[in-house]
C-alpha cells in the first residue's frame, strides 16, 4: 500500500485527523495511526467493523456512505476500494457527503475498479468508474475538485490483469 499511501499522506498535515471510509479490515487506518495520525474509521458491514475494532483496538463504527454526516471534522479521507460498492445513482451523494465531512483544503482518495457502469460479481455489487466517469460524478457533487488520476494494477495473486482508478481530490476553500 505504500505507494499509495506516498500519493495522499504527504497532503495530509502533521498529526492529521483522517477518516478511513469503508475500513474493512482496519489495515489502513492502523498504518496512519502508527504514522502518528488521528484516525477514525467506519464500515457498513458489521462483520468487518468487528474485525477492524478488533485490529485497531478502537472502537468501529457501522456506517453507509449514504448516511454519514460530519461536517468539516477531518484532513483527510481514505476511501481505497469502498466507494466502488455504492450504487451509481447514489455516488454524487455520498461524495457530496463525503465533501462536506472534510475540512477546507482538505484531500480524499478514492480507488474504483476501472471501467463504466454497475455489475455484480459473487453477490456483490460494484461501481466501475474511469477517468470521464469520475469527472462527471465529481461535478454532481460539487466542492470537489481532481488533484491527480492514475492507473495502478492489482497485486494480488491471480488478478494481475484487473486495473484499478486511483484518485485525490480536494475540497474547494
Amino acid at each position: 500500500m505504500s505507494p499509495l499511501y506516498e500519493h495522499f499522506l504527504p497532503l495530509i498535515p502533521v498529526s492529521g485527523r483522517i477518516l478511513d471510509a469503508g475500513c474493512g479490515s482496519g489495515r489502513d487506518a492502523r498504518a496512519f495511526r502508527e504514522f502518528g495520525f488521528t484516525v477514525q474509521a467506519f464500515d457498513a458491514s458489521h462483520v468487518m467493523a468487528n474485525i477492524a475494532s478488533q485490529h485497531l483496538q478502537a472502537q468501529v463504527e457501522v456506517l453507509r456512505f449514504q448516511d454519514i454526516d460530519w461536517f468539516e471534522c477531518f484532513d483527510g479521507i481514505w476511501a481505497c476500494a469502498s466507494l466502488l460498492h455504492v450504487p451509481l445513482d447514489q455516488l454524487a451523494d455520498a461524495l457530496a457527503r463525503l465533501s462536506r465531512a472534510l475540512k477546507k483544503d482538505g484531500v480524499l482518495y478514492a480507488s474504483f475498479k476501472y471501467g463504466r457502469g454497475e455489475r455484480e460479481h459473487n453477490g456483490r455489487r460494484f461501481t466501475d468508474l474511469d477517468e470521464s466517469g469520475l469527472a462527471e460524478l465529481i461535478a454532481l457533487a460539487g466542492q470537489l475538485s481532481i488533484v491527480e488520476t492514475w492507473i495502478t494494477g492489482d497485486l494480488r495473486p491471480g488478478r494481475e490483469a484487473e486495473r484499478w482508478l486511483n484518485a485525490l481530490l480536494r475540497k474547494s476553500p
